[in-house]
């Protein structure tokens, strides 16, 4: 049995599924038998912060905290992307410089289209 190649990564594979779902069946196990099961109207009331909710927990929200949070990611990334230029640049030839200007060209032309469109004006 152990000289088909396949048994290494059968026992692998085993061994794999039995790392992951041994601690799901503990958890399960220890829960069942040291947990007490008796749901009451404190147990199940909604809890944050150790506050009590206050109002209804569907909260509607405004689609601008989305698109100032994409936003402010583009240009996190961007920040990223130019310090190991910035690290490099006098290593670096004329192609990667005009690489890395149209690169920022690109990011003032989306920063100018969130401007126009007032994605960054917080009201």
């Amino acid at each position: 049995m152990a000289s088909s190649p396949y048994f290494s990564l059968a026992v692998l594979f085993f061994a794999a599924l039995g790392f992951g779902l041994a601690p799901l069946a503990l958890a399960w196990l220890w829960g069942r038998v040291f947990s007490p099961a008796k749901p009451n109207a404190v147990k199940n009331a909604i809890y944050e912060c150790g506050l009590e909710s206050k109002g209804d927990a569907w909260v509607q929200f405004q689609s601008a905290y989305y698109l100032y949070a994409i936003i402010f990611l583009i240009f996190d990334v961007e920040a990223v992307f130019l310090l190991p230029f910035a690290v490099a640049f006098t290593g670096l030839g004329i192609a990667a410089c005009l690489a890395m200007l149209v690169f920022v060209l690109m990011l003032v032309e989306g920063l100018a289209w969130a401007w126009a469109k007032g994605v960054l004006t917080w009201a």
